[in-house]
């Protein structure tokens, strides 16, 4: 009979060890980590409220001090070329306002350090601004280049032949930064090359999707070597499109826990969201270019002469259009937030609706994956309602878990609304 009782325990503790734990109905966190998870969160929000304020507030004292005006100066006696003109007063004035907001960068990265989201040392963290710094002067001065070859072209009209120009450059770009510019900050991996097993589980994901992913355009990202987050992410166009797991993510969820995350990604992929984010970017910067026209005339008539500045194309007056963008990116943060939360509660909707009939309860995989999330990335269970407006460009943790938790069309009688 002990034998028996021993052999019916074994088998018991041998179910339980098997039996997966119950769904988080709600996003929580243990005491300690909660403390952590709430401390972090508002520092950064204060970071963020502070970085706003000190980046106009040096646009504002570049402006008094006249500084843009000196660098004109010494653009136009190196040379009368409008190229090489705009290719030593944009890097001037570029650094000028990255190392003046240089100090708040590097407390955001302290902050990283501090509440255990990054390992980067200083050295390499400081290597990785460079790199970006350097990408930013390639690219600012063409872009000033073009955009005052309009402005002297144009006076009236400038800021739509601009729009023009810029658009495609800003398709160039979503081109080429998963191919040309991400590489130059993270190490990426064939997925297939690291993980087959796993590859092989999303390409029953990608079949149950109707779609065609290629193993070629799945990658793991080296995350590891300087975060300790979790992610996944969708990028690129065309050629360039691809979706991206972090090694964080792979080895801190379940296989079925990875394949929601890869089914969120593609949902993104599936869903045009890349396309969509596109069109509303152009459509926010056309937007703004006809504010900025409106308010660098106002500015420049009432304040130009005691700035130094000569004209609205003047090289000079480009810190006033960059004091306006700063002013109307602040205010625009939350309708923009807010288009970014609606795309990622699609993609979470399609995420679950695709694995469903794959993994046993979607829903419970998914709940679980965003805790880990939460956990991993201190979210804040219980954000303010305004931080959730302004700042939030994904839904709440909290939110992610509880909907993921009770999102069921199939036992209700109801038609899901992207994988039938």
């Amino acid at each position: 009979m002990r034998r028996l009782m021993l052999l019916v325990g074994l088998i018991v503790m041998e179910l339980y060890a098997q039996t997966p734990p119950p769904p988080p109905k709600t996003y929580t966190l243990p005491p300690d980590k909660l403390q952590k998870a709430v401390e972090f969160a508002k520092a950064r929000n204060r970071l963020h409220f502070i970085d706003a304020a000190w980046g106009a507030l040096v646009l504002v004292g570049l402006l008094a001090l006249r500084v843009a005006p000196r660098f004109r100066d010494w653009a136009n006696a190196a040379s009368n070329r409008r190229i090489v003109q705009a290719y030593i007063f944009a890097p001037l004035f570029f650094l000028t306002t990255e190392i003046f907001e240089l100090p708040s960068v590097a407390y955001g990265h302290h902050l990283s350090l501090k509440y255990d989201q990054s390992i980067q040392g200083w050295g390499s963290w400081l290597w990785d601004w460079a790199k970006g710094e350097f990408l930013g002067i390639l690219l600012i001065g063409v872009l000033i280049w073009i955009l005052y070859a309009m402005i002297r072209r144009s006076p009236k009209r400038w800021w739509f032949y601009f729009w023009l120009a810029a658009v495609p450059i800003v398709i160039f770009m979503m081109l080429i930064t998963p191919v040309v510019i991400q590489p130059l900050f993270f190490k990426f991996e064939p997925l297939a090359d690291k993980q087959p097993a796993l590859v092989a589980q999303i390409q029953k994901v990608v079949t149950r999707g109707g779609l065609e992913i290629p193993d070629s355009r799945m990658f793991e990202m080296k995350a590891s070597e300087k975060l300790k987050s979790v992610n996944a992410y969708v990028t690129g166009l065309g050629a360039s499109k691809r979706v991206v797991v972090w090694d964080n993510t792979i080895a801190k969820m379940t296989p079925d826990q990875i394949l929601f995350v890869f089914g969120h990604e593609m949902g993104h992929y599936v869903l045009q969201h890349i396309w969509a984010g596109i069109a509303v970017t152009c459509g926010v910067l056309l937007l703004f270019l006809f504010l900025g026209y409106h308010v660098m005339r106002w500015m420049l008539a009432r304040w130009g002469d005691q700035w130094s500045i000569r004209g609205i194309e003047d090289w000079a007056s480009l810190p006033v259009l960059f004091l306006a963008f700063t002013i109307f990116g602040f205010f625009a943060e939350p309708l923009m937030n807010s288009y970014s939360r609606m795309q990622e509660h699609n993609a979470d909707i399609y995420g679950l609706e695709v694995i469903h009939g794959i993994v046993p309860n979607s829903s419970s995989v998914a709940a679980g994956a965003f805790q880990i999330l939460g956990e991993m990335n201190l979210s804040d269970p219980n954000p303010s309602e305004f931080v959730k407006l302004w700042l939030y460009n994904h839904p709440p943790t909290a939110d992610r878990v509880r909907f993921a938790a009770e999102y069921d069309p199939w036992s209700k009688g109801e038609s899901p609304r992207y994988v039938k």
